[in-house]
């Protein structure tokens, strides 16, 4: 099948060949975990991960989606899981825009960190929680330049709201994309607004600098 022009720009910043010379390099990447049943103590909690990854080709938006999942974890180590997933799935050095409602991540990427490997990987309290998460997401992050935001989850984000549902999704099916699959970002917004009358005054716009 042959690619149309807006799929192209994004098949090569996301899963085009290496060799590559001109990929699109400003992405937007809005995820989201979920926990189920994490209130309990004495029981496996599932969990999932999930994102929705956005790229503006210039004449509207290339989007792609990806889930993964854990059958006990924690909401901590599937945001952490979040970002390792979307920034693995890019071909080439982005600049990214990672959005996501866990302070955890984003603190922990904008500020903690540079605390943590100045003294080999520890913090002054003692052992860093997930530190094999922190550090694999630290090396996945260096080839890109990420600028980490936080948004209040359930405040009426589409994108994050979207991401959410993928999230809890793969945590209750146990289910994993692998990889970055086409989105149904664009159907699932036309549903919330026909079912539920939310995201009406929601429209494609041209994208800001990242």
């Amino acid at each position: 099948m042959t690619s149309t022009p807006l799929e192209r720009p994004v098949r090569q910043s996301l899963e085009g060949p290496a060799s590559d010379p001109n990929p699109s390099r400003a992405v937007w990447i809005h995820a989201d975990e979920s926990c189920l049943g994490n209130q309990f103590q004495d029981r496996a909690s599932p969990g999932g991960a999930a994102g929705l990854v956005e790229v503006w080709t210039g004449d509207g938006w290339e989007r792609r989606d990806y889930w993964i999942s854990e059958p006990g974890t924690t909401n901590n180590r599937m945001a952490l899981r979040s970002a390792i997933e979307g920034l693995s799935g890019l071909r080439y050095p982005c600049e990214v825009r990672f959005v996501s409602d866990s302070q955890y991540l984003v603190k922990g990427m904008s500020e903690w960190i540079h605390g943590w490997k100045r003294r080999g990987w520890k913090r002054k309290g003692g052992a860093i929680e997930n530190v094999e998460l922190w550090k694999e997401l630290d090396r996945e992050a260096a080839r890109h330049k990420v600028r980490w935001e936080w948004v209040r989850g359930h405040a009426g984000h589409p994108r994050n709201e979207y991401a959410n549902d993928l999230a809890v999704r793969a945590a209750r099916e146990q289910d994993a994309s692998n990889g970055l699959v086409p989105s149904g970002f664009e159907e699932w917004l036309e549903r919330q607004r026909e079912e539920k009358g939310r995201y009406l005054d929601e429209f494609e716009f041209t994208p800001p600098e990242v």
